[in-house]
């Protein structure tokens, strides 16, 4: 899959060391607790590269049928370039269009502004704040956790609004 600066496709084991280095990055796991590498692979979650420079720019995770999660992980250089933004809306779009999704959920921890940012622009809107009783919580987890999440009606009408704002009926 492509969109205008990346190339999306399934994480396989060739991608490990390009995770395992993003995943060493304490400011991009800051919000997030480690998992192994190896429950990135398969289907369910898509190695970002750039399309002009071929360079890993983390990953993304569409993962569900009719109800999917949308998650994202960017190394720290390509931050604040609209990546995130980029990806989760191609991914939403192939979706709802093609992909037999309803709904598309995504959370984070409340106190994460960038990537609720990210739901914000990609068209989920917040649903709900709670708190999960972690054992070991992250800092800022006594704010809670987000839920973010979008329909297919809520998107096609957000499609018709922005191709009759844009001259296209």
């Amino acid at each position: 899959m492509e969109t205008e600066r990346l190339t999306l496709r399934p994480i396989t084991a060739s991608d490990v060391d390009d995770l395992r280095a993003l995943h060493a990055d304490p400011e991009v796991m800051r919000f997030l607790d480690p998992a192994p590498v190896e429950n990135y692979l398969g289907a369910s979650f898509h190695a970002a590269h750039e399309k002009a420079t071929g360079r890993f720019v983390g990953w993304f995770e569409f993962k569900g049928t009719g109800e999917v999660e949308l998650g994202y992980r960017l190394h720290r250089e390509f931050w604040g370039l609209g990546y995130a933004t980029e990806g989760g809306k191609a991914l939403i779009e192939r979706g709802f269009t093609s992909g037999g999704v309803e709904r598309v959920v995504a959370t984070t921890m409340f106190v994460n502004a960038g990537s609720r940012r990210v739901m914000e622009k990609c068209g989920l809107r917040h649903v709900r704040t709670f708190h999960v009783d972690f054992p070991d919580p992250l800092p800022g987890a006594e704010y809670g956790e987000v839920e973010y999440a979008l329909t297919k009606a809520e998107w096609q009408r957000a499609q018709g609004e922005r191709h009759v704002a844009g001259g296209i009926s």
